[in-house]
């Protein structure tokens, strides 16, 4: 008899276990359905949760650092700042969980980057040093990672890093030129392309190259950042096609 309860005992644990997890919302989900900052948002929770109560999950780390990066160029004013600082912490604790992985050192950079763009002189001269290492550490490690996205945003830093400081506009199109043997059809390595061949006085090449990132295919993968960088390159466009 006492095994008979047992028995119905963990049968029933088990069924109320499977229905919760069945249950549980899938953070991967979430996120795709970034554009709606609210399931971002959700997406982080989970893995904020799954990163607490095992600070060795190096996915729940790196992803946790994706999402606030995403947030952090995206909410509401007062939380851009601190969600940016979060996924620096979540990046490094990726790093420190694989540090042969590129995940970590690509979200640190890439949160970095965005308080230094986002956050005045200061915070561009505090992190311009680290950004630089964690992106040349990705390159080291996986140069093809996330479609040349490390190339793509050393790229993007050599353009806004003043010379002074270790900037070029000629480096800066070398990386981006890289960063597309990857993928022709980056709307993001086209869109850091144009602004640098503007910044070179090259138009009519960095008018081309806006030209193409609003003809070019949305990805699945990557759809609400093509979308947005299909509109800056519309509104680039437009801006300088109004000043000729």
């Amino acid at each position: 008899m006492y095994i008979s309860v047992f028995c119905i005992l963990f049968a029933v644990a088990g069924i109320a276990a499977a229905a919760q997890t069945a249950a549980a919302p899938d953070p991967d989900a979430l996120y795709a359905d970034r554009e709606h900052l609210t399931s971002a948002r959700q997406a982080a929770t989970i893995w904020e949760s799954r990163l607490e109560t095992n600070p060795h999950d190096f996915e729940a780390a790196w992803k946790l650092a994706r999402a606030y990066y995403w947030l952090g160029g995206r909410d509401q004013a007062d939380r851009r700042r601190p969600d940016l600082e979060r996924g620096i912490t979540a990046a490094e604790q990726a790093v420190m969980v694989d540090k042969d992985r590129p995940e970590g050192y690509f979200w640190k950079a890439a949160n970095m980057g965005a308080l230094a763009e986002s956050f005045g002189l200061r915070q561009g001269i505090k992190y311009r040093g680290q950004i630089k290492d964690a992106l040349e550490t990705v390159l080291r490690i996986a140069p093809a990672f996330q479609q040349g996205s490390a190339d793509r945003a050393l790229g993007r830093w050599y353009l806004k890093v003043p010379a002074l400081f270790g900037g070029s506009k000629k480096e800066s199109e070398a990386h981006l030129r890289r960063s597309l043997t990857y993928n022709s059809n980056s709307h993001a390595s086209r869109f850091f392309l144009a602004e640098t061949l503007f910044a070179m006085d090259r138009d009519e090449e960095a008018i081309d190259e806006l030209k193409k990132v609003i003809a070019a295919p949305v990805s699945a993968e990557w759809a609400p950042e093509d979308r947005e960088f299909k509109e800056k390159a519309r509104a680039l466009l437009a801006d300088r096609g109004s000043r000729r």
